[in-house]
């Protein structure tokens, strides 16, 4: 099964300070053919005006993850974490029994560019956790760069499912094959750019989901940065 998922067809939400396109169901949005896919539920592109941001507001029983595309994320929780995300960065938070955290455009001149992913974890009541790393531009260059697992191989972050997420930066004649192991699925949202992905021609803000299938074959790409799920069933 391969299910195309244009960008235009998203949600949209617009508050002025906000402008945020949403994968899946999310706050007034709601579609039925798309609430999420397995335990991946949430996959918001934000672009938020400088010096606003999301106010503190809680979460419980998420692994929720941050992807900077540009500008400075600053982020705050009541676990005492602080800082500021810029491209590359990847920040993960398991809310567990609860975190209160706000997170707000860190520059006064400049818009803020990031996606923010929640994956549903696969234990709850654990103590809330947090985690960033850095994955620099050239260790993602015509390669799966693992940048989220189960047991934080490869110095990926950790994240409590059963899932594992990748970077990629294609161009040109950059061909890559992903194997998926019996009863997995694989959902491939483009960044940026255009790729050309199970056969299926995808460009920015697309997205593809996949079942049934052995692999997942990325090829003809201009200019394209990728995010790979590998997730259960």
């Amino acid at each position: 099964m391969l299910q195309i998922r244009k960008s235009e067809e998203r949600g949209r939400a617009s508050f002025g300070w906000l402008h945020s396109s949403h994968s899946f169901s999310f706050g007034h949005y709601f579609d039925p053919n798309h609430t999420g896919f397995g335990p991946l539920l949430v996959i918001n592109e934000d672009q938020v005006q400088p010096g606003r941001g999301f106010g503190t507001h809680g979460h419980r029983d998420m692994e929720i993850i941050s992807y900077v595309l540009s500008g400075s994320l600053a982020h705050e929780d009541s676990m005492g974490n602080g800082s500021a995300l810029r491209y590359g960065d990847v920040q993960r938070m398991s809310a567990g029994t609860g975190v209160q955290h706000s997170e707000f455009n860190h520059s006064k001149t400049e818009p803020v560019h990031f996606l923010q992913i929640w994956i549903e974890p696969n234990v709850k009541g654990i103590p809330p956790s947090y985690e960033e790393k850095h994955f620099d531009v050239e260790s993602k260059k015509g390669k799966l760069r693992l940048i989220a697992s189960p047991d934080g191989r490869d110095g990926s972050v950790l994240i409590h499912q059963d899932a594992a997420i990748y970077a990629s930066i294609l161009n040109d004649n950059d061909r890559i094959e992903h194997a998926l192991i019996e009863g997995r699925t694989a959902y491939v949202h483009v960044i940026r750019g255009r790729v050309t992905v199970n056969g299926a021609a995808l460009s920015t803000g697309d997205a593809l989901k996949m079942a049934g299938e052995q692999k997942v074959l990325l090829s003809n790409a201009d200019a394209a940065e990728i995010l790979l799920f590998d997730l259960p069933y």
